[in-house]
């Protein structure tokens, strides 16, 4: 058997040199941030993508609707063998041939429901355009919510696992005391629930870690092990201007909800005009130019070569089509009725969640600040109690309250900040302001 020595040849040293970079490249690829999983969601979110080709899709509606105000040439062609028998006659049977070609072509003088079309499908690629820019805001706040929600699932694992550990101390100390006649049974039983108690609560946020997880990679597309933190001093930037009704106006007027309530109104409306002028009369140009060539007919065998041309003006005037138009012009009005009561709706919607994700992040603010200070006087009274501890004025359940009561506070100050950075990008969404810059800064708070 070859030893261990004979092993480290320059071969095997360079593989495994080779092995540590390639692991240690797998580590910092799997860690992520914030913004690098908001630019995989830019390429994975089905949402997204069908919002993206939506806008290129309606781009094409505008060239559609003009052509309809442009010439329209069309080309046609026929060529045939016919065959001309008479029965019971002397004369002969027949085959001769023809062919031809065909040239029309029309040119619309006046149709107002074309250029109604085209306003239409005009304000369609706007109303894609704003839909585009609330799927890129939408996609912000949705990632952000699910990298956010791991972060405080991870948490609240360290928080149980600390806990746990803490119990578990109080539990074999408290079965050393037992043991020796110090401590009754009692003591005992009360840690042994307590830590079991502690199990379960692991086990159901283990599971709610990989809910979470799995919430996030939906989104992106990539399943990551490891996630920056928040800073422990992470700071969470204040509304500015300090103005809730200089919110709620913005939203109100600029809003991206309230923009496509705006623009379907706006295209309700000019389809009320469109069906009138459907209504109405129209002229056209025509014109056309045939050619044609035979070889014999069915009563000669000469040869025949025929041309016809002719331009003019078309009239069209709907006399009578049965109330369907005159019921369009109604539909479209009642259309338009609900268009401006949808563009009211949406404004009061922009203008309620302004206001909430307002004091989500005023109040979230003042949270944070009353939570850092709940958490020092927590590291206080849990180092006070441990000295008391070893001194014998406290007991060491105290020293256990304490350490479960810090670790509380401190996953309830890193919900508060959460909430906080989310109501933050949530107030700029409202207000059509969200961008990859709010991204980038919010990012720049983790480690």
């Amino acid at each position: 058997m070859k030893s261990s020595k004979s092993l480290q040849t320059p071969l095997f040293t360079r593989a495994l040199t080779a092995l540590t970079i390639a692991s240690s490249c797998a580590t910092v690829w799997a860690q992520t941030n914030l913004l690098t999983s908001y630019q995989a969601a830019q390429q994975y979110d089905a949402s997204f993508a069908s919002a993206k080709a939506s806008l290129e899709a309606n781009k094409e509606k505008v060239l559609q609707a003009k052509s309809a105000n442009l010439p329209v040439v069309n080309v046609g062609a026929n060529s045939s063998i016919n065959r001309f028998d008479i029965y019971n006659s002397v004369a002969p049977d027949r085959t001769y041939y023809s062919s031809g070609v065909s040239l029309s072509g029309s040119y619309p003088l006046w149709r107002p429901a074309i250029g109604a079309t085209v306003s239409q499908a005009e304000l369609s690629v706007r109303l894609a355009q704003a839909s585009f820019a609330n799927a890129q805001q939408d996609l912000i706040t949705r990632v952000a919510q699910a990298y956010f929600d791991v972060l405080l699932a991870q948490d609240t694992l360290s928080s149980i696992a600390a806990q746990k550990a803490a119990i578990s101390e109080q539990l074999a100390q408290a079965k050393r005391e037992f043991e020796v006649g110090t401590k009754t049974i009692l003591d005992t039983n009360e840690a042994q629930a307590r830590f079991d108690q502690m199990l379960a609560q692991e086990a159901a946020a283990q599971g709610d870690e990989l809910a979470k997880r799995a919430a996030l990679t939906l989104v992106t597309g990539q399943d990551v092990k490891t996630l920056s933190n928040l800073r422990a001093n992470a700071v969470v930037a204040s509304a500015s201007p300090a103005d809730l009704g200089a919110w709620v106006t913005r939203a109100e007027n600029a809003s991206i909800s309230v923009q496509v309530a705006q623009l379907n109104a706006d295209i309700a409306k000019i389809e009320i005009s469109r069906n009138k002028a459907l209504n109405g009369p129209s002229l056209d140009l025509v014109s056309s130019l045939s050619l044609n060539r035979s070889v014999g007919s069915a009563s000669s065998a000469a040869r025949t070569n025929t041309s016809n041309g002719s331009i003019g003006v078309q009239f069209n005037y709907p006399l009578y089509s049965g109330g369907s138009l005159d019921s369009k012009v109604r539909e479209a009005a009642l259309n338009y009725d609900k268009a401006t009561s949808d563009l009211e709706a949406a404004r009061r919607n922009a203008a309620q969640l302004t206001r909430q994700s307002y004091l989500g992040l005023t109040y979230g603010i003042a949270q944070i600040k009353a939570l850092e200070s709940a958490e020092r006087s927590g590291k206080t009274l849990l180092e006070s109690t441990k000295l008391g501890y070893q001194v014998g004025v406290r007991i060491n359940l105290d020293v256990l309250n304490a350490e479960q009561a810090l670790a509380a506070t401190k996953q309830t100050l890193a919900k508060a900040r959460y909430d906080a950075l989310m109501s933050g990008l949530k107030l700029k969404a409202a207000t059509a302001q969200l961008t990859e810059a709010d991204l980038r800064s919010v990012n720049a708070q983790l480690q």
